[in-house]
């Protein structure tokens, strides 16, 4: 038996025993995610139990170094751990913005001591971030942002708005990209910002969306005091930390393809199926292109880690990932017919699959648009004249 083999071993035993069995069912809806935070709300205490069990390990960021909380996990021993959990069906110990975007940029960025306090208190479900980024006259033009950021000697003083804040109104922190220079060319004059959400001057108001759910804001910045010591990176060089974390963003956003499952669409619909064999050959073709998704994904994550990763593969994994999932559950509202259109019922779990089916069309704006991730695509990876 090799070292990786005897780890699996170590790895699957201490799953099997340290894994609640609530733990191991499907995800049923949102509150079955961990966010974690500096108040958070556990669903129940198997939960809290399992965040906290998995943190100790440091297996909620297993590939982190272990002076930052994390597991100190090789990527191929990171690979086994999540097939493992995988084989039982653990669910994700801890759902969080600081993992899957701030922490890599934090690892690559931040100073010492900023790892040490953001990037600790991340893998133990301490802190909960939200992402200041786009505003109401910058999206896909996102270089042209004007949240003011001011030098006043012993603090930043930050005034202007973003939108489209996932989770503001229940975050603690925001990393946040400023205006610093007023007069260089827009992507020069931007730095990255960290700060609480509980500043003075701070403010939310949730964004009603169209599935009747609302995960966006809108966020206010009123003369915001911000410590000197919170900026990231260099003086207005933050967009190249923002373009960083955008990578990671999109790698995120791309893993909605496979909509948390592990087997096919068909399996899951079942005896839906039997009758329409139209329908039946629709899912089998998309479970093959889920398969595919899959194996690609497993081995754009090989190359990420190698450091042999081509820079505009996020942009590829976020556009496939994101047409995966709308036809997911194009599917499954094909597959509920007239029920599937309920929206209030305690049959249809108030109206579950109209209002995820909605919240899809977000995917291809949100994180960067799909035209945009097509336009890098054909630039950076096809090499298209013209483009």
């Amino acid at each position: 038996m090799n070292d990786m083999d005897e780890f699996r071993e170590d790895v699957r035993a201490w799953l099997e025993a340290h894994c609640p069995p609530e733990m191991r069912e499907p995800m049923r809806d949102e509150s079955d995610a961990c966010w974690g935070g500096r108040n958070p709300v556990f669903k129940n205490e198997a939960q809290k139990l399992w965040m906290e069990r998995m943190a100790a390990r440091g297996w909620t960021v297993p590939d982190w170094p272990t002076d930052y909380g994390g597991g100190g996990l090789s990527p191929a021993e990171t690979k086994v751990l999540k097939q493992e959990m995988a084989r039982i069906g653990a669910r994700n110990p801890l759902m969080s913005f600081g993992i899957s975007m701030l922490g890599p940029a934090l690892l690559k960025y931040g100073n010492e001591e900023q790892k040490k306090l953001y990037l600790t208190q991340i893998a133990k479900g301490e802190i909960r971030w939200c992402q200041g980024y786009s505003e109401p006259g910058a999206g896909s033009d996102l270089a042209s942002l004007q949240t003011k950021c001011e030098d006043k000697g012993d603090h930043w003083l930050v005034n202007g708005q973003k939108v489209w804040t996932s989770y503001a109104d229940k975050a603690d922190w925001i990393f946040c990209l400023v205006r610093t220079d007023t007069q260089a060319p827009k992507h020069k004059g931007i730095s990255f910002l960290l700060f609480d959400m509980a500043s003075e001057g701070v403010s939310t108001r949730p964004i009603l969306l169209i599935s009747g759910y609302s995960p966006f804001c809108e966020t206010f910045f009123d003369d915001v005091k911000v410590p000197k010591d919170q900026l990231v990176g260099e003086l207005n060089k933050g967009w190249d930390v923002a373009k960083y974390l955008l990578g990671h963003e999109r790698e995120m956003i791309s893993g909605m393809g496979l909509g948390g499952q592990s087997g096919s669409l068909g399996a899951a619909l079942g005896d839906v199926l039997a009758d329409d064999p139209i329908l039946r050959a629709d899912v089998a073709r998309f479970d093959v292109d889920a398969m595919a998704f899959r194996a690609m994904s497993e081995r754009f994550i090989d190359e990420l880690k190698a450091g042999r990763a081509h820079p505009a593969q996020p942009s590829m994994m976020k556009y496939a990932g994101t047409e995966l999932n709308k036809a997911r559950h194009e599917l499954v509202m094909a597959a509920g017919g007239s029920n599937a259109l309920e929206w209030e019922s305690d049959r249809s779990k108030q109206g579950k699959a109209a209002r995820e089916w909605l919240r899809t069309k977000a995917n291809s704006i949100e994180g960067g648009t799909s035209e945009v991730q097509l336009g890098i695509v054909a630039k950076r990876i096809l090499d298209l004249p013209g483009a």
